[in-house]
């Protein structure tokens, strides 16, 4: 399972991925450019000790002897009492850190590297950093200034000039870099999307809600200016996905199909009175005789998607003001049966909680097959609660990428204290690839396999 996380992850990102690997390959040839190259000399030296006297024991503990020596030699050769007899000044600590001393494992050598941005000068100062610690170590050895010194440092194998610089390493670098940026980025992605609490995916939105997702409804660059499915003949992704709800809302239930559905969301701007026009579109394509009542009486916008007057409608129908057969009006070739809100009252939740508008909705139910209620967001105000509580079931609408599972989870609450019946949610503005009709082409007429692929209810 968490393979195939990762994968998904890298698959959403894999423009950020390239984007961050091209930065790191980028940042690793600067490097590269910019590093002086090194280049090390090494030499060798032989730690023995005096064995004049002869015989195996001597010989044995002239070993012991040097061995003994060797581990302290390896010490005293990278100090500044040898370092300043071969450079002065500010020189000698930049000599000193470039000398490395080291012992060969089980023998009594010395070996000494001496790394330098110049390949003639490094093989010059391995060598003389080999001849001033012979004569230091001679003049350290001696028991007496005239007696022969107990220890000697015998250069065994010179420095030369070396051919190739040991580094910057090219390919080591673009691959540690390569590498290095992958593992950031993937690092950042990861960080992100555990910190990410917005839904994404159907499963999590059916987890934190409780219900069924009955639609995944595909983000359209110009849904903004025509939010409406009926453009083209309805020939779109986004038209396919509003009838692949319209199908999934005739399963719910089939003893007890609602006939009212509020449609809400958790927070403005996130499609839900787009959802609610299309889905009575689809609907009154098939057959339904369906009525779309805009229960927002608070920021309406339903009059402004259809294109008709909203200035006489619900409130006015609820205060007892117009009868509801003159402010129903009709819309489009489908002839969607469109309730506006009216005025805007100063009361909105009293209003749509009231007996006028539970006597209201029962008469709708009787006249149409289907009564779908564009109702305002849960979480701000409490007019889509009251709905919500009257009518047979409430449609919860979540943005990708913007609602966030805490607030599903709260408006799911808010629903439940009020004994309304959350029928399932829809997933909106989820990203596509493409607007193909899902790859499948229907004939001239779609609105005729609309009708035979989902029927109308009997009328009540």
């Amino acid at each position: 399972m968490e393979l195939l996380y990762y994968a998904r992850l890298v698959r959403r990102n894999w423009l950020l991925l390239l984007l961050s690997l091209g930065i790191g390959v980028g940042a690793a040839l600067v490097v590269t450019a910019n590093t002086p190259p090194k280049y090390v000399a090494t030499i060798s030296m032989l730690v023995s000790a005096d064995e004049r006297e002869g015989g195996v024991s001597a010989a044995l503990q002239a070993g012991a002897l040097s061995q003994q020596r060797v581990q302290s030699y390896a010490t005293l050769l990278t100090s500044r009492q040898v370092v300043s007899q071969i450079a002065t000044g500010k020189d000698a600590n930049a000599i000193q850190a470039s000398i490395t001393a080291e012992v060969v494992p089980n023998t009594a050598l010395l070996r000494a590297t001496v790394n330098d941005t110049d390949p003639m000068r490094a093989a010059d100062r391995a060598n003389a950093l080999g001849a001033t610690f012979a004569r230091l170590i001679d003049r350290i050895e001696r028991p007496t200034p005239k007696s022969p010194p107990t220890v000697r440092i015998t250069v065994v194998d010179k420095a030369e000039v070396p051919n190739a610089p040991v580094a910057p390493k090219p390919q080591l670098n673009l691959a540690l870099g390569a590498l290095l940026a992958l593992f950031l980025s993937v690092g950042a992605l990861v960080l992100r999307d555990r910190l990410d609490t917005t839904v994404k995916t159907s499963e999590a939105l059916q987890r934190v809600a409780g219900s069924s997702v009955l639609g995944m409804i595909g983000y359209e660059r110009d849904a903004r200016r025509h939010p409406l499915i009926s453009r083209n003949n309805g020939r779109s992704s986004r038209a396919e996905s509003f009838r692949s709800l319209r199908t999934n809302l005739q399963f719910i239930g089939v003893d007890q199909r609602p006939k009212s559905l509020v449609v809400t969301s958790c927070l403005a701007e996130e499609g839900k009175s787009t959802t609610s026009s299309n889905l009575a579109i689809t609907l009154a394509q098939a057959g339904w005789r369906v009525i779309l009542v805009d229960g927002d009486l608070r920021r309406p916008r339903i009059p402004d998607y259809l294109g008709i007057e909203g200035s006489t409608g619900l409130t006015d129908v609820l205060i007892g003001k117009a009868r509801l057969q003159d402010v129903v009006q009709t819309w489009g070739h489908s002839d969607v049966a469109v309730l506006p809100s009216g005025q805007i009252p100063p009361n909105p939740s009293e209003l749509l909680g009231s007996h006028g508008m539970r006597s209201l909705l029962d008469q709708l139910t009787q006249d149409y097959d289907m009564v779908i209620l564009d109702a305002p967001p849960l979480l701000p105000v409490a007019d889509a609660a009251a709905l919500a509580a009257i009518a047979d079931g409430a449609l919860l609408v979540a943005r990708y990428g913007k609602t966030r599972r805490e607030q599903v989870a709260r408006a799911v609450e808010l629903l439940s204290s009020v004994n309304a019946r959350l029928v399932g949610t829809v997933l909106n503005f989820v990203p596509v690839k493409h607007n193909s009709y899902y790859g499948y082409g229907y004939g001239s007429n779609p609105t005729d396999h609309e009708a035979a692929q989902v029927t109308a209810p009997t009328p009540v």
